[in-house]
């Protein structure tokens, strides 16, 4: 009896460690390449509420009448290179809501809540964040992690009507994306400032800033680095009131000249809407930041020959590479592992939640290191101006940083800018 006791202890034992494994988001697996693993400095994570003031309210505005304004505020989640102090040790958790927003899960991580910020090193560059549609700003969190331990600061966005919990008319994504990301830049650089009292005080680097989007986040990215609109998506049934799309619009001269110079990278990871008519070939022509396009061959929400291969190919004057993942669907590389709690069948969305995060064919582990892996890279380069790390970047032979036999079912491919 005492035999039989101490076996049920012990699967006991074994059920709890296991489960406190589950939901890890910074899992390095020994097929890695090279830069995937983590950096020197410790982490800290904090949660900042801002608000910009008089937003055209777009779920408020009415076709014909008068553009409605309201104050709208944002959630950020900041990673960021942390001192730790004694006692302290790498590691904490994230209470998240899931993509069925009745149920949450615990995700575990290296980063420290509120711990102080590596005061003797930085300023550090700094990188934005943007979720799809719906999502959340914790949807891309092994990435902002692993950044954030590598020497950068990186803010991950709640868009308002835009996430799990508060998902509202899809014009408001469609006008709001780039706006809510130009002005989480123009708060980071605001709170770096001195005298702005802050943990951020000169802490980070706006004039050197990346910026990554998936899904929604990635047409918000299009529509930043200069990909405008389309003439015709003003008036697509799904689009803002009034022709609110126009300004920021290809054929508006202002918009062409707001261009921000402080991003100097971005990444779009399956961005959505070429597919459906939102840029054309002339709007992409505005497209001059350099740019790490990332997609999965069968994407059928964004698309892929005339989704994400049609923006690169378009995007004639910038600088830009495409990272493939053959095979792969719309959640190529970007959403975190899908939580143990995502694997409930739910009655909310007729179906399983789980299917929000992961492939088909691809293992979600395997693509979040092989995207931190090419962020990293890429980050260094067009950030920190680290110029080795281009080599990262050959398309004329294998890729470097990949263990033999490890980079099966990837290609990278590169375009210059038009002469």
């Amino acid at each position: 009896m005492f035999s039989a006791l101490a076996a049920v202890l012990s699967c006991v034992l074994l059920s709890l460690e296991a489960g406190a494994q589950q939901n890890r988001i910074d899992t390095i697996t020994p097929m890695a390449p090279d830069l995937a693993g983590y950096g020197p400095y410790d982490i800290g994570v904090r949660t900042l509420q801002i608000t910009d003031r008089n937003r055209p309210d777009v779920v408020n505005t009415r076709e014909g009448g008068p553009v409605a304004t309201y104050d709208r505020p944002l959630t950020l989640e900041v990673w960021y290179p942390a001192a730790l102090a004694a006692g302290q040790k790498p590691g904490g958790e994230y209470k998240v809501i899931t993509r069925d927003p009745a149920v949450t899960a615990i995700l575990h991580g290296r980063a420290v809540r509120d711990a102080a910020p590596a005061s003797n090193a930085g300023p550090f560059p700094l990188v934005i964040i943007s979720h799809g549609y719906p999502g959340n700003r914790f949807l891309l969190s092994h990435l902002a992690e692993n950044l954030a331990s590598k020497g950068f600061v990186a803010v991950s966005i709640d868009h308002k009507d835009s996430t799990y919990d508060d998902q509202k008319a899809f014009a408001s994504t469609l006008y709001n994306r780039p706006y809510d990301q130009l002005f989480v830049l123009d708060e980071m650089a605001r709170l770096s400032k001195s005298g702005s009292n802050g943990f951020l005080t000169g802490f980070v680097d706006a004039t050197r800033a990346g910026i990554v989007g998936y899904s929604m986040g990635g047409y918000g990215v299009v529509n930043v680095v200069g990909g405008g609109y389309s003439k015709a998506s003003e008036a697509f049934q799904a689009s803002p009131p009034n022709r609110m799309l126009a300004d920021r619009g290809a054929a508006n001269p202002a918009y062409q000249r707001a261009r921000d110079s402080r991003i100097k990278a971005a990444i779009a990871i399956a961005p959505w809407g070429m597919q459906t008519g939102f840029w054309d070939a002339d709007g992409l022509k505005g497209i001059r930041t350099p740019v790490l396009f990332v997609a999965g061959s069968v994407d059928d929400v964004a698309g892929y020959e005339k989704g994400t291969r049609a923006i690169y190919l378009a995007a004639v004057n910038a600088d830009r590479y495409l990272l493939t993942f053959q095979g792969a669907n719309h959640n190529a590389a970007a959403p975190i592992p899908a939580p143990l709690e995502t694997y409930q069948y739910s009655e909310t969305l007729k179906s399983f939640p789980f299917a929000h995060y992961a492939d088909a064919v691809w293992d979600t582990t395997r693509m979040n290191n092989i995207l931190d892996h090419f962020a990293t890279a890429y980050f260094d380069l067009y950030l920190k101006d680290e110029s080795d790390k281009k080599a990262y970047f050959d398309t004329t032979g294998s890729l470097k940083g990949f263990k033999p036999r490890t980079a099966v079912g990837l290609t990278l491919e590169h375009l210059e800018p038009a002469r």
